[in-house]
């Protein structure tokens, strides 16, 4: 068994709203349930339900800026920042800015649709 895992090609995972998903290491690209990392795209205008996971989540802003709603907090996460939402926090993500936004999400353990507790 080798001692690292290089990944050149991730996994495109399929959401509405025209993001952009890519699933480094996870579930579903590694079969990894510990954790998962993932890059996303977020165009202008896009929101997701509520969701209260079953993960910890660190969110890398790299470009643009993210609107959170976190418990009765509202969050804006710019570039450059970090930001950990704990497992079972209520949360809100959205993009309602001009410019589409660009992150990485770190998920122990793994996202999974399941476990993400989204709202309908």
């Amino acid at each position: 068994m080798s001692s690292y895992l290089k990944v050149t090609d991730p996994e495109r995972i399929p959401v509405p709203g025209n993001k952009i998903i890519e699933e480094y290491i996870g579930r579903i690209n590694t079969d990894s349930a510990d954790y998962s990392v993932a890059h996303m795209i977020a165009p202008p205008g896009w929101s997701e339900p509520s969701q209260q996971p079953d993960f910890d989540e660190f969110t890398i802003m790299i470009r643009g800026r993210m609107h959170m709603i976190i418990d009765e907090d509202e969050v804006i996460l710019k570039q450059g920042e970090v930001i950990l939402i704990k497992k079972g926090s209520r949360v809100q993500y959205s993009n309602p800015f001009k410019e589409e936004n660009e992150y990485w999400a770190v998920c122990v353990p793994a996202f999974s649709p399941e476990s993400a507790n989204r709202d309908h």
